[in-house]
């Protein structure tokens, strides 16, 4: 074969096989183009989901200032109205400033500890308008708005420990055991729950919004201060009821409102996660006002509007770790079965010991909490209308690790507490003197009064 047909033969082969391979080459630079693209893009927030977590995190201040100020307002003593909006309200944003300068980095600073998220964030060092969070799915929000949906969640836990001992506490010392206590109870326990390389997340434990991190923690801290607080002067000897259960109705539904930016916000987008927890806080909510109104009037012979309030705030309470893991069944017998274990210990068990808890925080938060806690366990099974359990994880395995995950807040909260109450006694003294607890705290302590005439 001469040189020219050669050539010709193999430059033919190639034709050939290049048209064969066309279709091939074409069909990979079509696939490999939009991949190339995404690795190029910049990640991008969901605006949906970016506006609806924003609504979320105002929610959340709006159950903080007004909604529990007013509610542990009116359930005080006239005289004493304005120190309680005052402590609310000063604590919240004493809290506000310690979380942007180190709250936010002690919780979810990327640290490797088990127990705390280290100093990487502190000062929100690293977190601008380009960093983003992720939520449940591929999608991302800027990590400003998770910062301050959180930050809401740590001002207002302390917040609720204040209605245990009010009327009686030093408003320094208010403001300064809460500044401690979330610096050494609720920056660690949020990490241990809600971080990846949390303790308890690691082991698995279901919180969707706060039964641990929130409920438990706060309502047995306002335990350990109701006991180490003492007692209001004239405890079971005055009358010390409500003196306005209007405002506490005002306040107790602006906190059922603010709950859905509470609950739904934990889902972090605004997807299906996002609306079973808001069914779960209706409905659950709903059982638990039935059910508490049901259970004073076989054993009070009358429901009463603090009665319809306090089981309004119990059912809340309950579904607050299960909102969007049991189903809608399931939130009806939390709200059912919370109110009766909440009446008891109000009714029965605070005097049987004769502890002063004003606003019930331990009775309601305390106990609501731990059994919603632990009925999440049970309840998330798909067998009863739950989202279902992780991997191979099984019914009595999850209500075990949901044990342990109370008993270690539990642990926590209460000898941390105890330690920190003694050492704000030492440090400023936790109770007004005898004079000024009579006089009244607006008076005495913020040289103002409520009500005038």
């Amino acid at each position: 074969m001469s040189f020219s047909k050669l050539t010709s033969s193999v430059g033919r082969a190639w034709l050939t096989l290049g048209v064969a391979l066309a279709p091939a080459i074409a069909f990979a630079q079509e696939a490999a183009a939009p991949a190339a693209a995404e690795a190029a893009a910049p990640v991008v927030p969901d605006k949906g989901d970016t506006a609806f977590m924003f609504l979320c995190t105002i929610l959340v201040l709006f159950m903080a200032v007004p909604g529990l100020g007013l509610f542990y307002g009116g359930l005080v003593r006239a005289k004493n109205m304005l120190s309680v909006l005052m402590q609310c309200t000063v604590v919240a944003a004493a809290i506000m400033i310690v979380w942007v300068l180190y709250g936010y980095s002690f919780a979810f600073g990327g640290g490797e500890s088990a127990i705390w998220g280290g100093t990487a964030k502190m000062f929100l060092n690293t977190v601008d308008m380009t960093t983003v969070s992720a939520t449940f799915s591929k999608a991302v929000i800027p990590e400003y708005i998770f910062m301050l949906f959180q930050m809401t969640f740590a001002a207002i836990t302390p917040a609720l420990i204040l209605g245990a001992f009010a009327e009686r506490i030093k408003f320094s010392a208010a403001v300064v055991f809460c500044l401690l206590w979330v610096t050494v109870v609720y920056f660690p326990i949020a990490h241990m729950v809600w971080d990846s390389k949390g303790y308890l997340f690691g082991l698995g434990a279901l919180d969707f919004a706060g039964g641990t991190v929130v409920h438990i923690n706060a309502g047995f801290a306002g335990l350990v201060g109701a006991i180490m607080v003492g007692k209001r002067t004239g405890f079971g000897k005055d009358m010390m009821a409500p003196h306005s259960m209007t405002l506490t109705y005002v306040g107790a539904a602006m906190l059922w409102v603010g709950w859905f930016g509470f609950n739904c916000g934990s889902n972090l987008e605004a997807s299906g996660g996002a609306m079973l927890a808001a069914v779960n806080t209706f409905i659950a909510t709903a059982a638990a006002i039935l059910s508490w109104s049901a259970v004073e009037a076989v054993t009070r012979g009358k429901a009463s509007m603090l009665g319809a309030a306090s089981g309004m705030i119990a059912g809340l309470v309950a579904v607050t770790p299960a909102a969007g893991i049991v189903g809608p069944m399931g939130a009806i017998v939390l709200g059912i079965l919370v109110s009766p274990l909440c009446y008891f210990f109000v009714s029965v068990v605070k005097n049987k010991f004769g502890y002063d808890d004003t606003a019930d925080v331990f009775g309601v938060h305390g106990i609501g909490g731990l059994f919603g806690a632990l009925a999440t366990g049970i309840l998330a099974s798909s067998s009863l209308g739950g989202i279902g359990y992780v991997g191979e994880q099984t019914m009595g395995g999850q209500f075990m690790v949901q044990v342990q995950a109370v008993a270690i807040t539990i642990a926590w909260t209460v000898v941390a507490s105890a330690i920190l109450y003694k050492l704000v006694d030492l440090i400023v003294g936790l109770r007004v003197t005898v004079e000024s607890e009579r006089e009244g705290l607006d008076l005495s302590a913020h040289g103002e009064a409520a009500y005038h005439g």
